[in-house]
C-alpha cells in the first residue's frame, strides 16, 4: 500500500481524497491543514484530519505528500519546504515560473534524498505530455493550446489573494474563430490575447475599493495582463446560485505536414471536457503520486516532471496486465 498524505483541503484537496479512495493500492494517512481540523470537511468518511504542525512527526509514515495549495503564494514556499521531509507531488501551474520552481524543489529534494514531482494535473500535466508526443511525431508543425470554457482554480485563487476580495470565479474562454482556423490546418500566428478571453466574477468585501481591485486583476502579470479581461462584481448569493460548479476543459492541437514533395497535412488533438476541474486534477496528481512512490523505491532523487515518468509507472496494473489489455 502506498501511504498518502494530503496538505490542503480546499477543492483540490478534496478531489485528491476522492481519488485516493478509488485506488485500492493507496491508503490515506491523513489530511493536513492550516485551519482548525475540527472545521474541515474532507468528504470522505472517517478521513483523519490534522493541523499542519503534525507533519513534523510524520516522517517515515507517509510515502508521498500531495501538496494542494495555490500556485500564487503557497506552493513556491511549501513544496521546497516539504521536499526536505517527504516525497512530494504538487500541481504548480504558473507556466512562466516553472523553471525556477523546479530548481528550488530539485535542490531541496537532492539534499534530503527525496523524490518530488511538480506541475502535475491536466495543464501543466496531461496537456504537456500530449504537446511533447505531437511535437516528436510532427516536427514540422505548430502547437496550439486552448483552455475552457471553464473555471481556472489557479486564477480564481490569485484573485482571492487580492485585498478586499472575498470570493472569485474566473472563467477562461477560447476564441472560437481562432480554434476554427487551427482545426482547419491554417496554422495562424496567434497572440495570447487572440486565443482567449478571461472573465472574473468577484464578491468584494463591504466597503472595498472596486476600482483598485479591478485594476489589480486586469494588470496582474502571468495571469491577466496579456488577456482581454472582464470583471463583474456580484453578491455572495449570486455566486452561490450561478457559479457553484467547477467545470473546465480544453484542447491541445498540433498541426503539421509530412512528406518532402507531396506534403500532407495532419491535425492531432487531445481534448478534455470536465464536469469537475478539481476532481479530475486530483485524479491526475494521485496517479503521479504512485509514480513518485515507485521512483523513490528505485532510489531516484531530486525533482521530476511528467516528462520523466514512464507511463507504466502511473498504473496499478502489472506490466503483463498492461501489455495484455491496453497495448
Amino acid at each position: 500500500m502506498i501511504k498518502i498524505g494530503i496538505f490542503g483541503c480546499g477543492n483540490l484537496g478534496r478531489g485528491v481524497a476522492c481519488a485516493v479512495a478509488k485506488n485500492q493500492d493507496m491508503e490515506l494517512v491523513g489530511v493536513f491543514t492550516r485551519r482548525d481540523p475540527a472545521t474541515v470537511q474532507v468528504g470522505i468518511p472517517d478521513a483523519p484530519v490534522y493541523h499542519e504542525s503534525a507533519l513534523a512527526d510524520m516522517r517515515g509514515k507517509i510515502d508521498v505528500l500531495i501538496l494542494c495549495g495555490g500556485s500564487a503564494t503557497d506552493l513556491p514556499e511549501q513544496t521546497p519546504k516539504y521536499a526536505a521531509m517527504f516525497n512530494c507531488v504538487d500541481s504548480f501551474d504558473t507556466h512562466a515560473r516553472i523553471p525556477e520552481h523546479f530548481a528550488r524543489v530539485d535542490e531541496a529534494a537532492k539534499a534530503a534524498g527525496t523524490t518530488c514531482l511538480i506541475s502535475s494535473g491536466w495543464d501543466p500535466g496531461m496537456f504537456s505530455l500530449n504537446r511533447l508526443y505531437a511535437n516528436c511525431i510532427l516536427p514540422d508543425g505548430q502547437d496550439y493550446t486552448f483552455w475552457g470554457k471553464g473555471v481556472s482554480q489557479g486564477h480564481s485563487d490569485a484573485v482571492r489573494r487580492i485585498e478586499g476580495v472575498r470570493d472569485c470565479r474566473q472563467y477562461t474562454i477560447p476564441v472560437e474563430k481562432a480554434m476554427e482556423a487551427v482545426r482547419e490546418g491554417k496554422q495562424p500566428q496567434l497572440t495570447t490575447r487572440e486565443k482567449h478571453t478571461r472573465e472574473c466574477f468577484v464578491v468584494a468585501e463591504e466597503g472595498a475599493d472596486l476600482r483598485r481591485i479591478e485594476s489589480e486583476i486586469v494588470n496582474m502579470p502571468n495571469y491577466f495582463s496579456d488577456y482581454d479581461t472582464t470583471v463583474h462584481f456580484i453578491t455572495q448569493e449570486e455566486m452561490q446560485r450561478d457559479h457553484s460548479g467547477l467545470p473546465h476543459g480544453g484542447s491541445v492541437i498540433r498541426t503539421g505536414v509530412t512528406g518532402l514533395q507531396d506534403a500532407h497535412n495532419h491535425v492531432v488533438e487531445y481534448k478534455l471536457t470536465l464536469d469537475s476541474n478539481p476532481e479530475f486534477t486530483g485524479s491526475v496528481i494521485t496517479a503521479f503520486a504512485r509514480a513518485v512512490a515507485r521512483l523513490s523505491r528505485e532510489g531516484q532523487t531530486g525533482c521530476k516532471t511528467v516528462f520523466d515518468v514512464a507511463p507504466a509507472y502511473l498504473s496499478p496494473l502489472s506490466g503483463e496486465e498492461i501489455r495484455a489489455h491496453l497495448l
